[in-house]
């Protein structure tokens, strides 16, 4: 019997669950551990009610063919114990592992996912299988016959099918300029490929479903088309990601939809791109990034439901690579899925990913809910996850959510609607449909911004949804959590009267175990305000594309952000992916007290690579009476250091003393710095954003950002009042201070009521 290697996880790998400290929140648990070698690794698990591993209280389950594993069934309620071997050529089991504990409390959701030997068993072989399986395609052709309006069908064939019957074929993308990319030529390249994929998609299933020779006849046109294209060159996976998901897409759906329509040749020409560029994303997800290992790989974790899924699904039973690879997407889905949140439903990578990620995702579920049976929807994540937009980027608010997002300075992106609206479909929750409703309301011109036009057609996915999921009524979110913590990710939300945009006042901050990695910044401990209808402590800058001096230089750094540099440095914010997850922040605390909401912050982690001298950075942000915010920040150091405390707005501001005000259309935040234990701060403001090329902001409105200075000290002790105040109304608030003892105290009064706030003394 030979040794086990179990090697130590990091903090960008999978860990070893469950464990004694983990809390299960569905039943079976999800089982992962660390690969034993790098190579054609496969495993026997087991799992006992005895310590000992008794053979009657024992289940052993082998082969597993990767470092995870979802049982096919419920565990009752009680103690557990698991352990794995790796499975040798020959068949033999190495030593076991260290043994590991678990406990099954009682009324866990049940999700199970049915092992590979009868996974497919009720898998139709026919075609179509994408969204709609042949089965059921009798009966929507007379939905669609009796009621075109209603079932969406209308719509979606004036506007989305009519355009493409006489549009040119969309030549094969040529190369960039010297094979290096350009951005603005990236960007065409996946919306041409976007087009095609519209094109074939669209006259695919319009042809077949009206039984219209014409439309069939158009569809394959473009599809042989695309299928001839070259598969190593320009639209491959290694030379544009995004238009190979595209092509990849467009030919599983031609394929499927019109596979009844080609003929040998074709379909075997079909098939065999398909295939190839099926397993160049596969390739990359399994071998290179290897998601089930290291799972925090943005775009391979995109591709396995906008690749993989439909891809597979169009081939099962006709390739034996396609349900490979269909078993490890279904596997990676119920055991690590989503490594950028948990149980909250929160989304690292924030609001626009949450977007692209669920918008896939949710397509991939409902095309495998229909073909194969599997409902991932049961998974507790997807119970919670429209929560996410619905505090941390409701309908009415702009520039105030964290992390890139192509939709910086509009509101919600109608996507985020259809989204959320998906999630009300499978909850029955009426704040889903609320917002969805309020977000189609506002977003009257969605097919004109790139990031909806480039990436989604509504009339498809109105359909799709109209044919899938019960309707649902829409309620207001009155009576919404006042303070809404996203533990997973270190978000939290406070809100007043998100209901009425008018009277509504948000403020969202931050502190997050993902620290910088990937579409995170560099902002833990900063915090966005958004009130009565106006953004006034922002998200500062523009996005022109990732990579871009304005990504790099501005928006992922500390000094874009509301939170403070320490001796001009902030926190780590490079390509480093393992010095960007250890610039990490923590949310200590959040909650509601009598009379306000708030919200603890420790960020040290974040600055130790520029500030290695940092002992302690803690902000705390108090919501008083859900009228005014004081936010007070606590920095200890191992040698005297500058700190700046910044803001960042629209317009140039107004500065007096100890005062600023930052002036809006619709609302004015007056701020004032109370207490400074080095004494007072200098204030001072710059519009712009240093070193970054101008070319990529020709045009656009230059921001404002506020720089208050402390003098040198070894412990820093600000606070600072913030008071969002509507146009045309009076608001004060008053204060003292009182440092007679060993803390310091803020009094705060506004309209008669007072709250105390206790700040503690630098030494």
């Amino acid at each position: 019997m030979t040794k086990l290697y179990e090697p130590q996880s990091g903090m960008l790998t999978v860990q070893y669950e469950p464990n004694e400290r983990t809390e299960l929140l569905e039943n079976p648990p999800r089982f992962t551990w660390m690969a034993a070698r790098a190579d054609d690794d496969r495993y026997a698990l087991q799992v006992s009610s005895s310590p000992d591993f008794d053979e009657e209280t024992t289940t052993l389950y082998e082969p597993i063919p990767y470092n995870l594993f979802t049982p096919d069934r419920p565990f009752a309620p009680g103690a557990y114990y698991w352990r794995y071997a790796l499975l040798e050529e020959s068949g033999e089991r190495s030593a076991w592992s260290r043994t590991r504990a678990f406990v099954v409390p009682e009324g866990l959701p049940e999700t199970p996912l049915p092992g590979r030997a009868d996974r497919y068993a009720g898998a139709d072989a026919a075609h179509p299988r994408l969204w709609l399986p042949a089965r059921e395609l009798a009966s929507f052709r007379e939905d669609v016959r009796r009621d075109p309006s209603g079932t969406g069908w209308a719509d979606f064939l004036e506007k989305s099918v009519a355009p493409w019957t006489d549009r040119p074929l969309i030549p094969e993308p040529a190369p960039y300029p010297d094979n290096k990319r350009v951005a603005r030529l990236w960007r065409q390249m996946y919306i041409d490929c976007q087009e095609i994929l519209y094109a074939i998609r669209h006259m695919s299933v319009a042809g077949v479903v009206l039984e219209d020779r014409g439309l069939i006849a158009h569809a394959k046109r473009w599809l042989l088309h695309v299928a001839a294209w070259d598969t190593e060159g320009t639209t491959c996976r290694d030379y544009n990601d995004e238009a190979a998901f595209r092509v990849a897409g467009a030919l599983a759906w031609g394929y499927d939809w019109l596979h009844g329509e080609l003929d040998a040749d074709e379909r075997a020409a079909v098939r065999r791109s398909l295939l190839r560029r099926t397993e160049q994303v596969a390739l990359h997800v399994i071998e290179r990034s290897s998601i089930h290992q290291v799972p925090y790989d943005s775009h391979a974790v995109r591709s396995l439901s906008s690749v993989l899924v439909p891809c597979c699904i169009a081939m099962l039973g006709e390739e034996p690579q396609a349900r490979e690879w269909l078993d490890y997407t279904l596997e990676y889905y119920s055991a690590v899925y989503t490594p950028w949140g948990g149980r909250d439903g929160g989304w690292a990578e924030g609001p626009m990913y949450w977007t692209t990620g669920m918008a896939f995702v949710t397509e991939a579920m409902n095309l495998l809910r229909n073909y194969v049976g599997i409902d991932l929807y049961r998974r507790p994540f997807f119970r919670r996850t429209g929560d996410f937009p619905l505090y941390v980027f409701p309908p009415d608010v702009t520039r105030a959510s964290f992390c890139d997002q192509s939709t910086l300075g509009d509101p919600a992106s109608l996507k985020t609607g259809f989204n959320v609206r998906q999630f009300a479909g499978v909850t029955g929750n009426g704040w889903y449909q609320w917002y969805y409703e309020q977000v189609k309301r506002i977003d009257t011109d969605a097919e004109s911004k790139f990031y909806n036009y480039g990436w989604w057609d509504f009339r498809f996915d109105e359909m799709m949804y109209r044919r899938d999921f019960p309707a649902v009524q829409a309620e207001a979110p009155i009576g919404i959590e006042p303070v809404k913590w996203f533990k997973d990710v270190g978000w939290v939300a406070m809100h007043s009267r998100m209901d009425d945009p008018s009277e509504h006042i948000m403020l969202l901050a931050k502190s997050s175990r993902y620290g910088s990695i990937s579409h995170s910044h560099g902002d833990q401990n900063a915090f966005l305000l958004h009130a009565y209808g106006e953004p006034l402590a922002i998200e500062s800058g523009y996005y022109v594309a990732f990579g871009s001096t304005m990504h790099r230089h501005w928006r992922r750094q500390t000094r874009s952000k509301n939170v403070i540099l320490i001796d001009g440095q902030g926190q780590y914010a490079g390509a480093d992916k393992v010095l960007s997850m250890a610039a990490s922040g923590t949310v200590l605390d959040a909650g509601s007290a009598p009379g306000y909401g708030f919200v603890r912050a420790d960020a040290t982690a974040a600055y130790k690579e520029h500030v290695p001298y940092l002992k302690t950075y803690v902000r705390d942000i108090y919501f008083v009476r859900e009228s005014y915010f004081v936010v007070v920040d606590s920095v200890d150091l191992e040698r005297p250091a500058t700190i700046d405390w910044q803001l960042h707005a629209l317009r140039e501001m107004t500065i007096k003393g100890q005062s600023f005000r930052v002036n809006g259309e619709k609302a004015d935040l007056d701020g004032k710095f109370v207490y400074c234990s080095s004494g007072d701060l200098e204030l001072s403001q710059y519009e712009g954003f240093p070193d970054v090329d101008p070319s990529e902001i020709e045009g656009l409105p230059l921001h404002w950002h506020l720089r208050a200075a402390t003098r040198k000290a070894a412990s820093h002790r600000i606070a600072a009042l913030l008071v969002p105040v509507k146009k045309g109304e009076g608001k004060y608030v008053s204060h003292f201070i009182d440092d007679q003892d060993h803390g310091v105290h803020l009094y705060a009064t506004e309209d008669g009521v007072t709250q105390r706030i206790e700040i503690a003394k630098a030494y």
